[in-house]
């Protein structure tokens, strides 16, 4: 028997708001939250430095996700330019 694969959900440039004892500071929009539990961070940069990865960190954080993939798409091989970030 043939099993249809479910599609996911996914939802692109999320507000998720950032709040600071109890007070709306600002929102910050997600690139792409999919199924609730990963955040995609999407860049088409010459390298990944520390500073994407504080990026993802900081959206984890106020998603109230654990898992984060910052994916670059600016190299020859895709696969360079993923990195896995979790919280």
């Amino acid at each position: 028997m043939l099993k249809v694969a479910t599609p996911l959900n996914d939802e692109s440039e999320k507000p998720i708001p950032v709040k600071y004892r109890g007070t709306l500071l600002c929102h910050q929009r997600l690139d792409l939250l999919v199924e609730g539990q990963l955040v995609l961070e999407l860049k088409a940069v010459e390298r990944l430095d520390s500073i994407h990865v504080a990026q993802v960190l900081s959206y984890l954080r106020v998603a109230d996700v654990r898992l984060g993939l910052l994916v670059n798409f600016n190299v020859s091989i895709l696969k360079n330019g993923i990195r896995r970030v979790i919280l």
